[in-house]
C-alpha cells in the first residue's frame, strides 16, 4: 500500500492526532497570536492588530521553528477590545470571558506533551488582562507561560514612537504616545496589506495636553482607565500622517528578530 507522507508542517492544527507524541516535547514551544477586530481609525481596518500579529507569529515559526521548537497555534481574533466599544465593527470580548476562553485553551495545551505556550499579543489592550491569565495558566494547569509583543505598549514599559524611528525622516510628533492607529501600525500596515490602507484618511490625534506630565500619561508611573473616545472622535492616538512602508518593513524585521531572541530565552528558561 502506498504511504503518502505528510509535508513537514510547523502548524499544530495541520498535524494529525498521532503525531503529537513524535512531535511535541516538554521542550516545544506552542505560540498563540492574539490580535483584535476593532476600529482603527478612518485609514487603517478593523484586522490592523491581528495582521500584525499574526504575521509576525507566522514569520517567526518559519524562520526559526526548527532551531527553538515553535509550533504556531491558530490565532484568536475575538479579544478585550472595550476601550473602542462605541465603535461599530469593533467586535469585544469581557475580561471575564477572554479569561475564560484561555483557561480552556491553556487546558488543552496541558493535554499534549508541550509545556510551555508562548502568547504574541499584538494588541496593547489586552497587555494587563494576559499577564493575569499567563499566572492563572501556570496555576491551574502547570503550564510555563510567557507573553509577547511585536512592540512592547507603552503601558507595559514599552517607548511609544520613541522607539519606532524612521530612516527616512525625524519622529517626536507623536510625543511617545502613538499607542493606537498612529506612524508605528499604519506603518506596518503598509509594508503588510497596503491595499488595506487609506492614507488620504489619515489623522494627526495626538493628546498633547498630557506631553509636560511626568506619571499621569501614556507610558508614565500612573495608568489610568481610558477609552479610545476620550481622546479623539476619529478613535485615533498617534500621527499616522507621516507612516510610510520602508518604517514598516524595518519595523516588522526588527519585531522578528527580537521575538526570536526572545524565545530563545523562552527556550532555555528554567524556575530552577
Amino acid at each position: 500500500m502506498l504511504t503518502i507522507m505528510s509535508p513537514r508542517t510547523r502548524r499544530l492544527a495541520e498535524l494529525r492526532a498521532p503525531d503529537l507524541g513524535d512531535e511535541l516535547t516538554a521542550r516545544s514551544i506552542l505560540v498563540l497570536p492574539l490580535g483584535a477586530i476593532e476600529q482603527h481609525g478612518p485609514h487603517l481596518p478593523l484586522n490592523t492588530d491581528l495582521v500584525i500579529a499574526e504575521r509576525c507569529a507566522e514569520a517567526v515559526v518559519a524562520e526559526a521553528g526548527e532551531a527553538l521548537d515553535l509550533w504556531l497555534m491558530e490565532p484568536l481574533a475575538y479579544t478585550k477590545s472595550n476601550e473602542h466599544a462605541g465603535s461599530p465593527g469593533t467586535v469585544w470580548l469581557g475580561p471575564e470571558t477572554l479569561l475564560a476562553v484561555l483557561d480552556d485553551i491553556g487546558r488543552s495545551v496541558a493535554a499534549t506533551p508541550a509545556r510551555k505556550l508562548a502568547l504574541l499579543n499584538g494588541h496593547g489592550g489586552n497587555s494587563s488582562l494576559l499577564n493575569v491569565a499567563c499566572r492563572e495558566l501556570r496555576l491551574q494547569h502547570g503550564l510555563e507561560t510567557f507573553l509577547l509583543h511585536p512592540s512592547l505598549p507603552p503601558d507595559q514599559g514599552g517607548r511609544g514612537d520613541a522607539g519606532h524611528e524612521s530612516p527616512h525622516r525625524t519622529v517626536g510628533s507623536e510625543l511617545g504616545m502613538g499607542v493606537h492607529a498612529g506612524r508605528a501600525e499604519t506603518s506596518l500596515m503598509l509594508h503588510l496589506r497596503p491595499e488595506l490602507v487609506r492614507m488620504d484618511l489619515a489623522e494627526r490625534a495626538v493628546p498633547e495636553h498630557l506631553a509636560h506630565n511626568r506619571h499621569v500619561r501614556f507610558g508614565g508611573s500612573v495608568t489610568f482607565g481610558w477609552l479610545a473616545a476620550d481622546f479623539a472622535d476619529s478613535g485615533v492616538i498617534g500621527d499616522p500622517t507621516g507612516a510610510d512602508e520602508a518604517t514598516g518593513a524595518a519595523l516588522f524585521k526588527l519585531a522578528v528578530e527580537q521575538l526570536i531572541d526572545a524565545l530563545g530565552e523562552v527556550k532555555d528558561f528554567r524556575f530552577r
